[in-house]
């Protein structure tokens, strides 16, 4: 399912339109999206938690050559499901 898939699903599912759908969408994600950037974490009880966790820095290979590179530590977004979740898929 893409975005628009999803938007449209939103809209027939509240009755609302495609517009207002996507506009509710945007907000969530860029309520998440700055959350995340300031180091909280969202949880949605019965669906899953969005947090950030740090990669350490680590030695990688380059799958052509077989050279090693140095891969710089980061943060990454992580997701991780709910129990309602996890036991209706």
């Amino acid at each position: 399912m893409n975005k628009a898939e999803l938007i449209a699903k939103i809209a027939e599912d509240a009755g609302i339109t495609k517009t207002q759908a996507g506009a509710t969408l945007d907000s969530f994600t860029q309520a998440v999206t700055k959350t995340l950037k300031g180091g909280g974490k969202v949880t949605l009880v019965g669906f899953g938690t969005f947090s950030v966790t740090k990669r350490s820095a680590r030695v990688g290979r380059n799958p052509q050559t077989g050279a090693a590179i140095k891969i710089k530590a980061k943060k990454v977004a992580r997701f991780k499901a709910g129990k309602d979740l996890s036991e209706k898929i």
